[in-house]
């Protein structure tokens, strides 16, 4: 398997997984808990879990001390992408939110061509078009879809905190420490967020008795949190922020789906026009990529 072989592989696999949120969050929330103390446990076990996996695998928890405030930084980030985007799954349904988290490839593409001065190629600039389509298709998908402004600001935020985090990753030093040492200190450093959220972890609610509440939070730390971040991570540094982002949009397509079959959401033919083109985009990039490299070869 090729290095960008391995790079999309990764790169869908981290869309996917990152598209569980509802599916764990949603159930919290009806159970009367607050976004960020479902936030903070879901960094606080996941970053136990990771931690212990870790220390199994006998891999470095090595930080030199010039990476430290750089890795605060992407801590904080990242958990702001979280709360920003758990916050709008109150004014909006789900699978909308997830679609138009897919704003951020076009924040990347911006990022690196004002501060970094790079080109981003005709069939990039192609993906994110058709993307970017079928993301209007699903920001306007007719009668019985919930969308308010409050819910797509959030959103907008969200993917703009996240489009920094990963443009971060692929343009700094950072870019060398390995996939879970990466996600490790991302999550550690992240609780700074919940810290100040909840008044020194003071405000925390506790997780409701019962079975269900608490594999929504082992699954909420594992699924869209370790395998997600790890994955990413990995993922950029074999091809990429841009191309990543753009096999994010795999992400809204599960989004919608568990929007669909678990919380009642209507999937309109709008949407469905919507998911096709995203569907689209995802194979032109792909196979943009496979001709880059053959011709490299």
């Amino acid at each position: 398997m090729t290095r960008t072989t391995k790079g999309y592989i990764l790169g869908a696999v981290a869309a996917v997984s990152y598209g569980t949120n509802p599916l764990f969050a949603v159930p919290l929330y009806e159970m009367g808990m607050g976004v960020s103390s479902v936030l903070f446990y879901r960094y606080l076990f996941a970053t136990l879990i990771l931690g212990a996996i870790m220390l199994l695998r006998g891999d470095s928890f090595r930080l030199a001390r010039r990476d430290l405030p750089l890795m605060v930084l992407l801590g904080i980030f990242f958990a702001m992408s979280s709360v920003l985007l758990f916050e709008a799954y109150k004014y909006m349904d789900v699978g909308l939110a997830s679609t138009l988290l897919f704003v951020e490839p076009v924040f990347i593409a911006l990022i690196l061509w004002i501060f970094f001065h790079e080109r981003i190629s005709m069939w990039t600039i192609v993906s994110i078009a058709i993307c970017l389509t079928g993301v209007v298709f699903l920001c306007n998908p007719g009668e019985g879809a919930h969308v308010t402004a409050t819910g797509a600001t959030l959103v907008i935020l969200s993917s703009l905190a996240y489009a920094i985090y990963m443009v971060m990753i692929n343009k700094s030093r950072i870019r060398r420490l390995s996939g879970s040492t990466l996600t490790f200190y991302s999550l550690l450093f992240g609780m700074i967020v919940f810290a100040v959220r909840t008044n020194g972890f003071t405000e925390v609610q506790p997780v409701p008795s019962g079975l269900l509440p608490w594999a929504c939070i082992a699954g909420i730390s594992i699924v869209p949190t370790i395998v997600s971040l790890m994955t990413v991570a990995v993922s950029i540094q074999c091809i990429g922020s841009v191309p990543v982002s753009i096999l994010g949009a795999l992400e809204p397509i599960t989004g919608v789906m568990f929007g669909v079959a678990l919380f009642g959401e209507i999937l309109t033919v709008r949407a469905s026009i919507g998911i096709v083109l995203i569907i689209l985009a995802v194979i032109v990039l792909i196979l943009s990529g496979r001709r880059h490299e053959k011709s490299a070869a």
